[in-house]
């Protein structure tokens, strides 16, 4: 059990506490100061009951200087090294940190996974049996800086690697105590400069905007984002919903702090409530025995994107909704209250307002998500700025693959304009992108456009949806009448079967050349 206690920051005040457990000889493992004036004590008591800690708590509240005693879910150090474990483990590239004899003392696990070992292999290894070019602690004394891009050969592959070196005191080689390395594959810098380009420009300016529809949108999200209030997104998959998430944050007070996406439809409930809101120590089979903290907890004066809401379940949302309502929630397996300063913004391609009618989605929580709210339209409502979209993924996709840029032929920019696009913005990304891969011309044409041969119902089958309005009905017509003639072979039989006159039928009958008429 961990023990919190306000209190004075006076000299005897942890030996005070310390002394009423060993009167009752139960033994404290670990103790710890904190608070901004040093006047919070956190100690570890592995073999406290709950009916020692009611019996106790009144006797060390009446210690001079003790103002309370309630239980933590964590001591400093352990919340510490929790957030340097997640840290390190949202990091794609291999961090390590070495002593002056070139041991390792702490890894990530993508450079657990480089080094072909187990973690529990790692403290202590050394990692000079894997480097044959270089002597690492030399290297670090001679320089006594930071090194950047020194490359390196590890288990067959080449890294560039960055090197900051660490002191006990200053900056002098006796106080070196090791060093942080990160390893940067060497093959893959090109793409890793591409994905830096392409998050040069994250806000609202990242938003390619040719269609006046799609202007008016932003226009009222740049209104919104300041605002520091629940926002819910609507709209299709592939519209850029967190695009739109993305750019609002930024442009917003939080704007510095942190911006993390959780998919609601990607995890299982148990899964989802654990990344969100966290779990205490030991809170169920197989937990971390130190706990985890969530999402909200990591990003404290942050955003969380909150992606698919609407396939949040009931459990979620109650714990969503409270947390929407004072800022607090407790984290599972923990009876403690965490109060948090996060922004929430949320995105659905689902009726949300159905959902609730249905019972699957809580009314009161589509309120709260509902304070603000966009509606991002799909790709075919966005016609009328197609041509400049088309364009600008064009020079993208170009650039990236490194070669020439093609123009759009007409008949190609013509299917693009005549496709209905499910999946919206990322489909004509991905479809454009791979035609460019594919031209090998100065032009793209409709053949390079590989576009997924959509199902007609059976109400269109058999007609061509080309021409005007009027030439399409005229087909339909034609369609309907040349098919019942064959079992209604008289004007005034099909007059009867369609419940028209046998005038009118005859008229169509001869405009379409279909049979012979009867006479009126």
């Amino acid at each position: 059990m961990r023990l919190k206690f306000h209190c004075q920051n006076r000299i005897g005040m942890l030996r005070d506490i310390v002394a009423q457990f060993a009167d009752y000889r139960i033994n404290v493992a670990r103790g710890e100061v904190g608070g901004d004036q040093g006047n919070t004590i956190y100690l570890y008591v592995p073999k406290l009951l709950n009916a020692q800690l009611i019996t106790l708590k009144p006797v060390l509240e009446s210690i001079p200087g003790v103002f309370g005693v309630k239980r933590a879910n964590l001591m400093p150090s352990e919340r510490r090294h929790l957030e340097l474990d997640a840290l390190l483990s949202s990091l794609s590239d291999p961090v390590m940190s070495i002593d002056m004899q070139g041991r390792i003392v702490a890894a990530n696990r993508i450079a657990v996974q480089v080094l072909g070992v187990r973690v529990q292999e790692v403290p202590g290894l050394s990692l000079d049996r894997y480097l044959d070019e270089v002597d690492l602690p030399d290297l670090i004394r001679r320089n006594n800086s930071r090194i950047n891009g020194l490359r390196i050969k590890l288990k067959g592959n080449t890294y560039l690697a960055d090197i900051a070196p660490l002191h006990t005191e200053d900056t002098k080689v006796d106080s070196l105590a090791g060093a942080v390395v990160t390893l940067h594959r060497a093959d893959r810098i090109g793409a890793r400069i591409y994905q830096v380009q392409r998050q040069e420009l994250r806000g609202f300016e990242a938003i390619f905007q040719s269609s006046s529809r799609l202007k008016a949108v932003i226009n009222e999200a740049r209104r919104m984002a300041p605002l520091d209030a629940p926002l819910l997104i609507v709209g299709e998959t592939g519209t850029g919903k967190e695009l739109v998430a993305r750019a609002c944050h930024l442009a917003s007070p939080r704007g510095q702090a942190p911006f993390v996406v959780l998919n609601c439809a990607g995890l299982p409930e148990s899964m989802a409530e654990t990344e969100l809101f966290g779990y205490a120590p030991g809170a169920f089979e197989g937990a971390r025995p130190e706990g985890k903290l969530g999402l909200l907890e990591l990003n404290e004066g942050g955003t969380v994107f909150l992606d698919e809401v609407g396939e949040m379940s009931p459990r979620l949302q109650t714990k969503l909704l409270r947390f929407l309502q004072d800022g607090g929630f407790r984290r599972v397996g923990s009876d403690e209250e965490t109060y948090l300063d996060v922004r929430v913004i949320c995105a659905t391609q689902q009726n949300l307002p159905q959902l609730c009618s249905a019972g699957l989605f809580r009314l009161d929580l589509y309120h709260r998500l509902n304070v603000l709210s966009l509606q991002v339209p799909p790709l075919r409502e966005c016609m009328d700025g197609i041509d400049e979209l088309a364009a600008y993924v064009l020079d993208r996709a170009a650039r990236q693959i490194g070669c020439p840029l093609p123009d759009l032929s007409p008949a190609a920019l013509e299917k693009i304009t005549r496709y209905d696009w499910p999946g919206n913005v990322r489909q004509l990304e991905n479809v454009l992108f791979q035609a460019v891969s594919l031209c090998e011309e100065k032009a793209i044409q409709p053949m390079h456009l590989r576009l997924p041969h959509s199902d007609p119902s059976t109400e269109l089958a058999g007609i061509p949806l080309e021409g005007s309005l009027s030439d399409m009905l005229g087909e339909v017509e034609r369609n309907i009448l040349t098919t019942l003639y064959q079992q209604y072979p008289s004007s005034r039989q099909l007059g009867k079967r369609l419940g028209v006159s046998h005038t009118t039928i005859a008229n169509k009958l001869k405009r379409y050349g279909i049979g012979t008429q009867d006479s009126p």
